[in-house]
């Protein structure tokens, strides 16, 4: 018997996904340890302003107007760690920031390719209403309230938070030049298989490294199984993902 919340999501490749949400409790642990660099990262900051421009001891000598340049510098600076941190790991770290990859949580878009900066910003500028009436009060209330386990950010930029399994493809590699495959695809014949399923591989390798690692196994060995048995050649227990790639390599030599 299962607890775990899960939503199924069409992909681009035809194949039906099963991803699990993140809930309450695993993502309250997360932002817990996401504040706790964030605090320390604002609390170096604030020494090293202090050290180089008299903040904690100046106010007297500089006067009304050094005060409030010294506030404004300090808002500034609390408003681009708090909203630039979630943000710069989502784009660059496939939607994990630190304490969801300590806690094995992961930010993806409704369809369950990687956010963009632009999906990130909308979801992280909403956690001023989130963070009500005090650390995400309302994030709570409407996580709980949600079918799919969003809070308000996620429900405005299209985004969910599951959790990941932490498993990888047999032999898969991110890299797939197709000259490798050169030599190993030469006595393949590809003719049974159509553009159509060709571009449906393409896309999946070409964003694989964005994906969960579980739904990307399982889209993976799916996409491998239904065209395995339209190819003659490969040898029986390749890998999913190199059978993919070397598929790719070997219809793309016969063009």
């Amino acid at each position: 018997m299962s607890y775990e919340d899960r939503i199924s999501i069409a992909t681009p490749e035809g194949v039906d996904l099963e991803l699990t949400l993140a809930g309450v409790g695993s993502r309250c642990a997360a932002r817990v340890l996401d504040q706790f660099i964030q605090t320390g990262v604002l609390i170096a900051l604030w020494l090293v302003l202090a050290a180089v421009g008299g903040f904690l001891g100046g106010g007297s000598e500089a006067g009304s107007g050094g005060t409030a340049v010294a506030t404004a510098v300090v808002i500034v600076m609390v408003f681009v760690v708090q909203f630039g941190y979630d943000v710069l790991f989502e784009t660059l770290a496939s939607g994990r920031s630190p304490g969801k990859r300590w806690t094995g949580l992961r930010v993806v878009r409704i369809d369950g390719a990687p956010v963009g900066f632009v999906t990130s910003a909308v979801r992280n500028m909403l956690r001023l209403v989130d963070f009500l009436p005090g650390f995400y009060g309302v994030a709570m209330v409407v996580v709980l309230a949600s079918s799919r386990n969003q809070r308000l950010g996620d429900m405005a930029a299209g985004t969910l938070v599951v959790r990941e399994r932490r498993m990888a493809a047999a032999g898969a590699t991110d890299a797939w030049p197709t000259h490798r495959w050169a030599d190993d695809v030469s006595g393949w014949d590809v003719s049974a298989i159509t553009s159509e399923e060709v571009a449906t591989v393409r896309r999946f390798l070409d964003r694989r490294s964005g994906l969960v690692p579980a739904a990307r196994e399982r889209l993976g060995t799916e996409l491998a199984s239904r065209l395995f048995p339209k190819v003659a050649g490969p040898a029986d227990g390749m890998g999913a993902e190199p059978f993919l790639e070397a598929l790719v390599a070997a219809k793309s030599a016969r063009l």
